[in-house]
């Protein structure tokens, strides 16, 4: 498993173009993040005629959007009866119609510019796998309550054993690579433009303020922060949702094996597989971000391949892994809307909960609504500042999880000391009453930092599997050796100290 390329299949056949540093500081809309949810609320704005400005601290895509299976589905992740509970028969209705229009958005962007991206509208198979039938027909009954044209399988699918399974029509699938670019083209044909800057804080008012590394400030009309999770505020949203990290397996397989349609189950841990071209994708071990439990998820792409070869025949050789990070919003869906601490102007997406794409692409039209100034049906459903009253005990579990992180403060070291740790591996150690996160590359060099989160001052865990560390309470993940961001919400790296004594 170690010996197969990390990267997804997306960002391995794709050389993103560099982007051009911005130089002015001035915007009439500035949207912060350059993925699907960025891009698309970029494209929307601007044909509402508002002038927009794209900041991203890499490349186009270069968060969490390519780093997805690219599942495109309106039947949702969250169980539609589940979601009855949390909002009602309207509003389950509601999120079901939503997903659905941003299905149709991209199939009409796509039939439009006449894109060769892969797309193609296709079934989708939830299998009841491990849980009991009954689930099945729960599920079956409020999916049709809210308009899903579903059916139930008894039988599940030839070939493939993992139960009976509900067949729900008119999901698609796409090739997120050639989209995302064929989506940032149409953004600057209509004049926007997509700039290199790395944003550490925003501030709200008449005119909003971007706070930008190099200690420059921009200056806005409205600011949309769409970087996967808000970095701009430590508590409102995030005592909402839950960080997991999710991991991807690109193998050969006989390819009338499982038909072209998308395929998730209902275990846990969760699986989920699709075709792209003659390589299958099969995904899922997820867990929150660090802190992995059982054995599964010390080894995740062993456990996914063996799973594979398990349940889908023909399954041969491994081609690639990679893994990405899925935010879980407590009561199922995203928060799309105004910004929840109240920062004027200011408007947040976030909590993809495993439907990225979906989210990110209804978020355009939501988004550019709001920011004219215009009501939108969907806004109240996805509203940020909405409170998740009859979700009250999902989020209790969720800010308990995060209180009991802190405890780790008090705990001893993850190693004696920095001799204990052998090239390419990391450890927290105890140094008085401090604790360091250590890391020792490849050369023997020792890096060392602080292991206090700059978000809210969790203690990181050091992940051997993808060589980072990692905050148990938000998820923010940061580069082994130079401690740098690599997944927020955090706004800047680790803080670097001398390394323990031996």
């Amino acid at each position: 498993m170690s010996t197969a390329p990390s990267e997804s299949i997306w960002l391995a056949r794709r050389r993103a173009p560099i982007l051009p540093e911005l130089h002015d500081t001035h915007a009439d809309v500035c949207i912060l993040g350059a993925g699907i949810a960025g891009l698309t609320c970029a494209l929307c704005l601007l044909q509402e005629g508002r002038q927009v400005r794209v900041l991203e601290r890499e490349a186009i895509g270069a968060g969490e959007t390519l780093r997805t299976s690219a599942h495109l589905a309106n039947a949702l992740d969250d169980r539609f009866w589940q979601l009855e509970e949390w909002f009602g028969e309207d509003g389950a209705r509601l999120a079901a119609e939503s997903h659905g229009a941003a299905i149709d958005w991209i199939d009409r962007f796509v039939r439009a510019r006449g894109l060769d991206c892969g797309f193609a509208r296709v079934d989708g198979y939830l299998f009841a796998h491990g849980a009991p039938p009954e689930e099945l027909d729960r599920e079956h009954a409020a999916a049709r309550r809210v308009g899903l044209r579903v059916e139930r399988l008894d039988a599940g699918l030839p070939g493939v054993p993992l139960g009976p399974a509900l067949r729900f029509a008119d999901q698609a699938r796409l090739d997120i690579d050639r989209y995302l670019d064929a989506l940032a083209g149409a953004v600057r044909e209509l004049g926007g433009r997509i700039e290199r800057a790395k944003a550490v804080a925003v501030e709200g008012g008449d005119t909003p303020r971007v706070e930008l590394d190099d200690g420059r400030t921009l200056h806005a009309r409205a600011v949309v922060v769409a970087t996967n999770v808000p970095f701009h505020e430590r508590v409102p949203v995030h005592t909402k949702i839950e960080p997991y990290r999710t991991y991807m397996i690109e193998v050969e397989a006989e390819r009338g094996a499982v038909p072209d349609a998308l395929l998730w189950d209902s275990g846990d841990p969760y699986h989920y597989i699709r075709w792209v071209g003659d390589a299958l994708i099969v995904g899922g071990e997820d867990h929150k971000v660090g802190q992995p439990e059982g054995e599964a998820v010390l080894e995740p792409y062993q456990a996914l391949y063996d799973w594979a070869c398990a349940h889908v025949p023909g399954v041969r050789a491994l081609r690639r892994r990679w893994s990405g990070q899925i935010i879980e919003p407590v009561d199922g869906l995203a928060y799309i809307g105004r910004d929840p601490g109240h920062a004027e102007n200011v408007f947040v997406v976030t909590g993809d909960s495993g439907n990225g794409l979906t989210h990110g692409t209804l978020a355009g039209p939501l988004i550019a609504a709001l920011v004219q100034g215009e009501a939108h049906p969907w806004a109240e459903l996805y509203d940020p500042r909405r409170k998740p009253v009859r979700a009250a005990r999902e989020w209790t579990r969720a800010n308990v999880n995060v209180a009991a992180q802190f405890l780790d403060w008090l705990r001893g070291g993850e190693a004696p000391d920095v001799q204990a740790l052998a090239p390419g591996d990391g450890a927290v150690i105890r140094d008085g009453i401090h604790r360091v996160a250590v890391h020792r590359d490849s050369a023997g060099h020792l890096h060392a930092f602080n292991a206090r989160c700059p978000h809210i001052g969790c203690a990181v865990h050091w992940n051997a599997r993808e060589t980072t560390w990692d905050c148990p309470c938000h998820g923010s993940r940061f580069a082994a050796a130079s401690g740098e961001v690599l997944n927020g919400p955090a706004p800047h790296g680790l803080e670097p100290v001398r390394p323990p004594a031996p």
